[in-house]
């Protein structure tokens, strides 16, 4: 598993040397673009909404939009600076809730906690003791540049570590429109919406579900796979002489297409004159 993150995570004196490894994993299947016409890739070019010409890495800097149109600049070096003093802290648990206190809207990635060298014992310390005491660890750690509330809690015979969101970052129910006000619903309507419920219950089994879209999307990719409805990329056509006659049919092409163009300009130059001086 690739490592995304190392430090140490500690709770009160015990200090414990962790790697963090992605829990979870996105299977959506990428679809590119092709020009119809070539069946060749799609490219995007970052371009000046001012200037209309493409810009290059180097051109680029950071800033924050604090009104329309009006930036802060940001300095890379200011922000290396900010990273490194955020990132190289050590990770502390700030305090010990129980997990159902915590709704699931806060929740966002999950990350597997595996201990580095020579933090096995006091891994399995901690593992042990919010296993027995049934809460979970409240954190604060900096991952890619931002800084992110977390928890740390027991899953299977791992410690996960959870990002999860700041209460800012979550909007208000308020923001929701067309909530409709408390209804009067008769008992019969409930009854039987209850009885429902009752009869679809079951106790939740992961392996049952999976992404119909995703398989039969795959099925279809693989169907056309092996039926050869496939396409390939055209090749950038390039012309090349195949001998000097070739060459000079193009270069006698090129001399006829200039001399047209500048006879065409003379003719046009003449009849402007002749106009002027009958004006004069």
């Amino acid at each position: 598993m690739h490592t995304v993150w190392k430090g140490s995570i500690s709770f009160g004196l015990v200090n414990i040397p962790v790697k963090l490894h992605t829990a979870t994993e996105n299977k959506d299947i990428k679809l590119r673009q092709l020009h119809k016409e070539c069946n060749s890739p799609i490219n995007y070019q970052k371009v000046c909404s001012v200037c209309e010409k493409e810009v290059k890495s180097e051109d680029i800097v950071k800033a924050y939009e604090y009104s329309k149109n009006k930036f802060v600049v940001l300095d890379d070096d200011e922000l290396e600076k900010l990273r490194k003093e955020n990132e190289e802290k050590a990770v502390e648990i700030i305090e010990f809730v129980k997990l159902e206190e915590i709704d699931p809207i806060y929740f966002e990635r999950s990350y597997f906690m595996a201990p580095d060298t020579g933090g096995g014992k006091a891994y399995a310390l901690l593992r042990k003791a919010l296993g027995d005491s049934g809460k979970i660890g409240v954190a604060k750690i900096t991952i890619r540049s931002k800084e992110q509330l977390a928890i740390v809690r027991v899953y299977g015979e791992t410690l996960i570590m959870e990002t999860i969101h700041f209460p800012d970052e979550v909007r208000s129910t308020e923001e929701v429109p067309n909530i409709p006000s408390e209804e009067k619903v008769t008992e019969k309507e409930l009854d039987t919406a209850l009885m429902l419920i009752e009869q679809l219950t079951a106790q939740f089994e992961p392996d049952k579900y999976q992404d119909d879209y995703r398989t039969a999307l795959l099925e279809l990719i693989e169907q056309k796979k092996n039926g050869e409805l496939t396409v390939t990329v055209s090749e950038k056509e390039t012309v090349i002489p195949s001998d000097m006659t070739d060459l000079m049919a193009a270069l006698q092409a090129s001399l006829d297409k200039t001399s047209t163009t500048k006879k065409k300009t003379t003719t046009r130059k003449r009849k402007t004159t002749a106009a002027e001086k009958k004006e004069a």
